[in-house]
C-alpha cells in the first residue's frame, strides 16, 4: 500500500534517525517532529513504532538490493562478477559509516519477537542466496556461495565496527582466491563415466 506524503516523510525521518541513533533511542515524538507531523499521524500511517521499524528495514533491504542490482547489471557473465559484489559493498559503506543497519537493528531487537527481526533474517538470507546463485551460475558448488557470504558479512562488520579500512579489499582478494581454487577443483574433477 503506497504511503501518503506524510507517511513518506515519517519513514524517511525514521530511517535516518534509526540508523544514526538506534531504534530504542529514538521515540515517536522525535520521528514525528523531524518529519513535521504529529504522533497521531505516525500511528495512523503505521499503527505502531514496531511496524514502522519493520517497514524501515524492508525499505533499507529493497534500497540495497536495487543498488546491488544496478551496479552488477553491466558486468559480463563470468567468475569475475563474484568478487565484484565486494566492490559494491565498499561503495555502499562510503555512506553507511555506522555499519550494517540490519546487524545494528538485530543488536537491539533480536530475540524479542519484534516484527523487524524477521526482516533482518530475510535480508541476511537474501544476500546468502544471492552469492549462492552467482556461484551456481558459474558451475561452482553452492557451499562456495555460503562461504563468500560469510566473508562479505565479516568485511562489512570489520570495515565499520572493527575500524579496518582494508577489510573489504581483503575479503575481495580472499573471494578471488576461493573462486580460483573452486575453478581448479571443477576443472580437475573426473568426467562422469
Amino acid at each position: 500500500m503506497p504511503l501518503t506524503p506524510a507517511g513518506e516523510r515519517l519513514l524517511a525521518a525514521a530511517a535516518e534517525l534509526f540508523y544514526r541513533r538506534g531504534i530504542r533511542a529514538v521515540g515517536v515524538d522525535l520521528i514525528a517532529e523531524t518529519a513535521g507531523t504529529t504522533k497521531k499521524t505516525l500511528y495512523d500511517c503505521f499503527g505502531s513504532k514496531d511496524a514502522l521499524v519493520a517497514l524501515y528495514l524492508e525499505h533499507r533491504m529493497a534500497r540495497y538490493q536495487a543498488f546491488l542490482a544496478e551496479r552488477m547489471a553491466p558486468l559480463p557473465p563470468g567468475p569475475g562478477r563474484i568478487p565484484a559484489v565486494y566492490d559494491v559493498l565498499a561503495e555502499w559503506l562510503t555512506d553507511a559509516d555506522r555499519g550494517c543497519g540490519f546487524v545494528n537493528a538485530y543488536a537491539e531487537i533480536g530475540g524479542t519477537g519484534h516484527p523487524g527481526e524477521a526482516v533482518v533474517r530475510a535480508e541476511k538470507d537474501a544476500m546468502r542466496r544471492y552469492f549462492v546463485e552467482l556461484v551456481v551460475e558459474e558451475g561452482f558448488p553452492a557451499q562456495l556461495g555460503s562461504e563468500l557470504h560469510l566473508l562479505y558479512e565479516g568485511a562489512s562488520v570489520m570495515a565499520t565496527a572493527g575500524g579496518d579500512p582494508g577489510a573489504v579489499e581483503l575479503a575481495r582478494e580472499s573471494a578471488r582466491r576461493l573462486v580460483h581454487l573452486a575453478g581448479r577443483a571443477v576443472a580437475d574433477a573426473p568426467l562422469p563415466a
